[in-house]
């Protein structure tokens, strides 16, 4: 089985709270060379997306670096300061 094979990956995140939020983690996970196809539930807290396996670990630390770590991760208050001010970059950039 080909491993560097493109396939949908899904990501449950923490501090997910608005569009603004989804807006910042499109446009930051987007810039990861290889992904693809971002989609963003607010309501779910989940981060779809088209991506080899191998770049999933990327897309996960960028995700906690915005202050969105996947379900299951440590939410440290920095994770949770980091969310509010990639909301409120995301709510400018509409």
């Amino acid at each position: 089985m080909n491993k560097s094979k493109h396939m949908k990956q899904e990501i449950y995140i923490e501090n997910l709270k608005c569009g603004g939020c989804a807006n910042t983690i499109k446009k930051g996970i987007s810039s990861i060379k290889g992904v693809d196809n971002v989609e963003i539930s607010v309501d779910e807290s989940l981060v779809t997306f088209v991506a080899s396996s191998g770049i999933v670990t990327q897309v996960k630390e960028k995700l906690s670096k915005l202050g969105y770590p996947e379900v299951g991760d440590k939410n440290t208050v920095l994770h949770k300061a980091k969310s509010f001010v990639s909301c409120a970059t995301g709510k400018m950039s509409k």
